[in-house]
């Protein structure tokens, strides 16, 4: 049998004698010393020469539970395939002489198998045996027997388990309260708070060492500060950490946590007023330097450490959720004195001081009164100036001011303050004061507090809706302030509708103030937030836009109505009144002008003024049609009109004179009728020119002004602007309810349930057509009364005036008669549906098309009566 070990040396398999050399170099670099070579740089497994190995049981391509032929041959490619073969061949041949083997070792034990197996079936049986008696001890339940043993081992098992934890429990909650004690400990020392148990000694000098540290914040030392506030927020972060272990520990009951509450509230009590003592001390130095104006390197420092500690103060109220009494803080400190010295009754009567600009501005600009801005329009224009709305707080761009140079010294632009024309208006110089305080002493606090609410994921929790989540300094401290001391000093004066023209100046100054106002706010959030807060719909209540709007309406009216007294037309041979030839044309178009006059307009009136603009339009044309003759067309005309109601077209062979029978020259007009003709002529000719140029204005106004100022939809919350109902009578769904009850049809019993396959539908088809008949009758009667009231007021003529007149009261009943008639077929359409829901066909009942025709053509006829 071959061997599976290394060939001899000259045999087929090594002709080159590749192992001899191999181990020969072995032992050479084994004896001789290292030279250090650049070969010595190659590692010794990419210098050997591939090792030969055996083929054995240890051979892991061998060992594996699926045989893989690819993998076994590339392990073995340095082996040419005939010697592979051999190799594998001498394996085969190892592998049966080593079972022969096994079988030969162990062949005796093999064949004396069976024999040792004899008579253990018997054995088997006799250990079986004791197994039933065990198995009945066990099952049988005897007061003392095994298996309430086992149950009770069981039982203590369980309770011991459950003491244990019960213990660890307990143990955990006791390290919790040493925690919270030692916290609670830790934090009043850290605040300098005395126990009631230390004496008043203790007492006293605690209270020292807390009035040294206030001391050092209102002092110099801008280190001690700074080291202040980070010191109270480190505590601040320890007392976030009790509160969320004394949480935890209320859940077990805990009578320590009760009796420590009062500690816990005085730590808080303690750290929010060191906290506001130091944010406001902080602000205080902040404003004196910024008063102060100075502009060296040493301020600037000063000024940045201070912006530092402001930025710490308010990450420590965010952390501690105390938004609210940083802006109380920030209200009494800052804004209050400001409002205070401003904005009083005698404010528009009194010079404003100037109020420096912050760096990079320079002071003497504001010093000196100059104004780096683009003044808004003023009130001294004539009268037709169009109106220039307000551009919309849509981006972080100036509509009404230039951007201001930089100062002197190379520093960059800062974004501009949106200013207001404050030449000859002193409110405005009042709003420039207020917006050059915001932008100076708040705009930078606002911003670093939106900053932190952004970092601490306070902005998320605000836009999830969790209320009071957040700086909002902008509405709380800014708008609430300006606007009830606006409202409370200033309220008699610029909300006074008695003087239009001063009403509508102040309205529009404000308006300006207001969005100027909304550019200095650090995000488009906190300006929703300052238009919803309660001070800000106070503000816009007290506009009494309504008063403004009658008193200019009186006065536009009137003017109309003086000159259409006159009801002749003449015409003018002045070209002052052009492309009129009337005063009356040219008065109601001025009074069209002013209605969106930059002097007058006031966007929030834009339905009011719009509703005007028509009833002129409408007052001028019933001028026109009592002002004018009445038109007596000629015979041919006449002729030709009842052809064309025949059906005959003009011009038709049927409609021309016999050639036989010519028409007879008739008898020359007297010169009484010619005069008469003469004037018609004149007077139809100066109302149609009149007419086309007032349509051409109109629509030349619209093109360019009112199409662009006009809000999408027109709604001035009055009943005479709401529609028709959407939704039907209540009453409609209260037919058929009483059918739904007794079958029971969409509920889970009724009296007549078992009846409702039987009888339903024939019930509620009879229901249907005696209630569909009272609706053909009552409409009938509605409609014969109407077209009786109809021809009463079309015989009944009636003057024309905007002052409320029978003409006006007829247009509203007009209003409400559509309105209920739209409602009718609401009605009539939600009565078939209902019927459709219990099984009848009111497709195919004539009642039912008879009553939607007569639903239907009452609009018509309503349609049509409006035509003439």
């Amino acid at each position: 049998m071959a061997s599976i070990r290394s060939p001899e040396p000259h045999s087929a398999a090594d002709p080159f004698e590749l192992q001899r050399l191999a181990e020969e170099l072995a032992e050479r670099e084994a004896t001789s010393p290292p030279v250090a070579t650049a070969f010595d740089e190659v590692s010794k497994a990419e210098r050997d020469l591939p090792i030969y190995v055996p083929l054995s049981h240890e051979n892991p391509y061998l060992r594996a539970e699926a045989f893989n032929v690819e993998e076994f041959l590339l392990s073995r490619a340095y082996t040419s395939l005939p010697d592979l073969r051999l190799e594998l061949r001498d394996y085969l041949a190892t592998l049966k002489e080593e079972l022969v083997r096994l079988i030969n070792d162990d062949y005796e034990a093999f064949i004396s198998l069976s024999t040792d197996l004899r008579g253990e079936g018997a054995r088997l049986e006799r250990m079986k045996a004791p197994l039933k008696d065990l198995k009945y001890q066990v099952l049988t339940p005897r007061e003392q027997g095994t298996r309430k043993i086992l149950q009770d081992i069981q039982d203590n098992t369980e309770q011991k388990l459950k003491e244990r934890s019960k213990i660890r429990e307990q143990k955990a909650f006791l390290h919790l309260l040493l925690k919270i004690s030692e916290s609670i400990t830790r934090l009043e020392s850290l605040l300098l708070i005395t126990v009631p148990s230390d004496g008043d000694r203790i007492s006293s000098e605690v209270n020292a060492l807390r009035d040294i540290h206030r001391s050092d914040d209102r002092g110099p030392d801008d280190r001690t500060r700074a080291n202040r506030a980070k010191h109270l927020a480190r505590v601040a972060s320890e007392y976030t950490q009790l509160l969320y272990h004394v949480f935890r520990a209320r859940e077990y009951g805990s009578a320590f946590i009760d009796e420590s509450q009062w500690r816990v509230d005085r730590i808080k009590s303690t750290l929010s007023s060191d906290l506001d003592h130091l944010f406001a001390s902080t602000l205080v130095a902040l404003a004196a330097g910024r008063e102060q104006g100075r502009e060296t390197k040493a301020s600037e420092l000063e000024r940045s450490k201070w912006v530092a500690d402001v930025t710490e103060c308010l990450r420590t109220y965010d952390m501690l959720g105390l938004w609210r009494d940083a802006e109380d803080v920030l209200r009494k400190e800052v804004v209050r004195d400001f409002v205070k010295k401003t904005i009083h009754p005698n404010a528009l009567s009194t010079p404003h001081s100037p109020i420096v600009p912050h760096t990079p501005f320079a002071p003497s600009s504001a010093a000196s009164g100059a104004r780096p801005h683009t003044p808004l329009p003023t009130a001294t224009h004539p009268p037709r100036t169009p109106y220039t709305p307000f551009t919309a707080f849509a981006s972080k761009q100036n509509p009404f001011a230039l951007s201001l140079h930089p100062s002197a010294g190379g520093a960059e632009a800062a974004p501009p303050i949106h200013m207001l024309d404050d030449r000859d208006d002193s409110l405005a110089a009042l709003y420039n004061a207020v917006l050059r305080f915001v932008d100076r002493d708040l705009k930078r606090v606002m911003e670093i507090a939106e900053g932190v609410c952004a970092k601490s994921g306070a902005r998320g929790r605000r836009e999830a809706g969790e209320q009071g989540a957040g700086f909002e300094v902008m509405a709380n401290v800014v708008w609430a302030e300006v606007g009830r001391a606006i409202m409370d000093e200033l309220g008699s004066v610029v909300f006074a509708a008695g003087k239009p023209d001063e009403f509508r100046k102040h309205h529009e100054t404000t308006q300006a103030f207001t969005r100027a106002l909304e550019f200095l706010a650090p995000s488009l959030h906190s300006i929703e937030v300052m238009r919803a807060h309660p001070t800000y719909t106070a503000f816009e209540r007290r506009w009494q836009l309504p008063v403004y709007f009658q008193l200019r309406w009186k006065e536009i009216v009137t003017k109309v109505e003086e000159s259409l007294a006159t009801t002749r037309l003449e015409r003018l041979s002045s070209k002052a009144i052009a492309p009129f030839v009337t005063a009356q044309a040219a008065i109601v178009w001025d009074a069209i002008n002013t209605c969106w006059s930059a002097e007058v307009y006031i966007p929030e009136l834009s339905h009011r003024f719009w509703k005007l603009t028509l009833q002129l339009i409408s007052r001028y044309k019933a001028w026109l049609d009592n002002s004018l003759p009445a038109f007596e067309p000629p015979s041919k005309v006449a002729a030709a009109v009842a052809a064309e109601k025949m059906g005959l077209t003009p011009g038709s062979p049927a409609n021309l004179p016999r050639a036989a029978t010519p028409n007879l020259p008739t008898e020359a007009a007297s010169p009484e009728s010619t005069a008469v003709d003469e004037i018609s002529l004149q007077q139809f000719s100066t109302a149609i020119i009149d007419i086309k140029a007032m349509d051409a204005e109109v629509v030349k106004l619209w093109r360019e002004e009112l199409s662009v100022m006009m809000p999408e939809s027109i709604d001035d919350g009055s009943d005479e602007n709401i529609g028709p109902e959407a939704e039907p009578s209540y009453f409609v769904s209260l037919i058929f309810r009483p059918v739904r009850t007794f079958f029971g049809v969409g509920s889970a019993d009724g009296p007549g349930a078992p009846l409702r396959d039987e009888l339903l539908q024939s019930y509620a088809e009879e229901i249907f057509e005696i209630v569909t008949q009272r609706y053909i009758h009552f409409l009938s009667a509605m409609k014969k009364t109407e077209e009786s009231l109809r021809r009463l007021k079309k015989n009944k003529k009636t003057s024309y005036s905007l002052f409320g007149s029978s003409s006006s009261r007829d247009d509203d009943g007009r209003a409400d008669e559509e309105k209920i008639r739209v409602q009718m077929v609401l009605d009539v359409e939600a009565f078939g549906k209902d019927a459709e829901s219990l099984g009848v066909s009111v497709q195919q009942s004539e009642t039912f098309k008879i009553l939607r025709e007569m639903a239907g053509s009452t609009l018509t006829d309503a349609a049509e009566y409006d035509d003439m």
